[in-house]
């Protein structure tokens, strides 16, 4: 069943060195808040936030890969500290490659959490393909690992502890 963590799975997150997430319905649960002057809102959840900085202490390269352009992403990013920052990008599985030699790093060592159509390229070339619980079918269906936190409420986090405790040879 690929909610639950299994050894396999273990030895995969003690590989990883990078951490790289969707935006829009990974770190945030998906939902606009449109305001009367043609803006817009969205909700990051602290939990997933502080999990992501936890993740770059313990020396992950973190990061994002967003289809879309919005400066709340861009905010939220640099608020957090993460390294790579991609928005607006197209084609996120050639991104994926840019930041992997970019730093030196095997697709095996890198975690991507998505939960839509256009995160299934990164997804089938990752070490670790993750889905936050609320993805479409295909994604979980392409995903090692399906959360049990939805996306936007502490998915990221929850993803940030397992592979935290897969690098202290750790069961979460």
């Amino acid at each position: 069943m690929k909610t639950t963590w299994t050894t396999g799975l273990q030895a995969r997150a003690a590989r990883i060195r990078i951490l790289l997430c969707d935006v829009d319905g990974v770190l945030t649960d998906g939902g606009l808040y449109y305001s009367g002057d043609e803006g817009f809102a969205v909700r990051f959840d602290v939990k997933d936030g502080l999990g992501l900085v936890l993740a770059r202490k313990a020396g992950l390269i973190t990061g994002i890969i967003s289809a879309r352009q919005h400066p709340e992403a861009h905010r939220r990013a640099r608020d957090l500290g993460l390294s790579e920052v991609h928005l607006d990008v197209e084609d996120k599985r050639s991104m994926l490659d840019e930041i992997l030699t970019r730093h030196g790093l095997a697709a095996e060592e890198c975690c991507y959490v998505g939960d839509d159509l256009v995160d299934l390229p990164v997804l089938t070339a990752v070490g670790l393909p993750i889905a936050v619980c609320d993805a479409v079918a295909a994604v979980q269906n392409a995903a090692l690992w399906i959360t049990t936190q939805p996306g936007g409420r502490g998915a990221v986090r929850e993803v940030v502890e397992h592979l935290l405790a897969a690098r202290r040879g750790e069961l979460p």
